[in-house]
């Protein structure tokens, strides 16, 4: 079994947050309408059961507020084949899907969010992929380290983690 895989999965709060998450059932849900092929391919075809992500308000206020863990790997994404769906693709169809998505569940929620201008001063995250000038995908992939460091800034001094 491959070892544990970390990323980051963007959402603007105003179409949903983590507290979005925090009120659904089990604290799950499917993370779909991510219409980005290499988004796609990472959901489609990297992101395994019991990798973690952070949760990352993108928009006015960019920070990273929580931790999810993936429950479901990925699968067609049916919101891109409801017409009425904002997330509507005629390209895509229950036979020959074009977009996936995963299942998360919530395992965290900062009590203080990590704001992308901390993030941005912080050494250990010098080559984060979030951080590199024109890259805006919605799913991308975390490096251990940059995992572990991001937890122990938002948890220093705490044995939670």
């Amino acid at each position: 079994m491959p070892s544990k895989r970390y990323w980051l999965f963007k959402s603007e709060p105003t179409e949903f947050s983590i507290d979005d998450l925090r009120m659904r059932p089990d604290q799950t849900e499917p993370w779909d309408g991510v219409r980005n092929y290499q988004a796609r391919n990472f959901l489609r075809d990297s992101i395994q059961v019991g990798d973690e992500a952070f949760f990352y308000h993108s928009g006015k206020d960019p920070a990273i507020v929580g931790v999810v863990t993936v429950v479901r790997c990925g699968y067609p994404d049916h919101t891109a084949w409801d017409p009425r769906s904002k997330h509507f693709d005629p390209r895509s169809t229950p036979e020959a899907p074009v977009w996936y998505m995963v299942d998360v569940r919530l395992k965290e929620v900062f009590e203080t969010p990590l704001p992308l201008a901390e993030l941005r001063k912080m050494p250990e995250l010098r080559n984060m992929m979030l951080l590199r000038k024109g890259v805006r995908l919605s799913v991308q992939p975390v490096s251990p380290e940059e995992f572990q460091a991001v937890v122990a800034r938002v948890h220093r001094g705490s044995a939670q983690w």
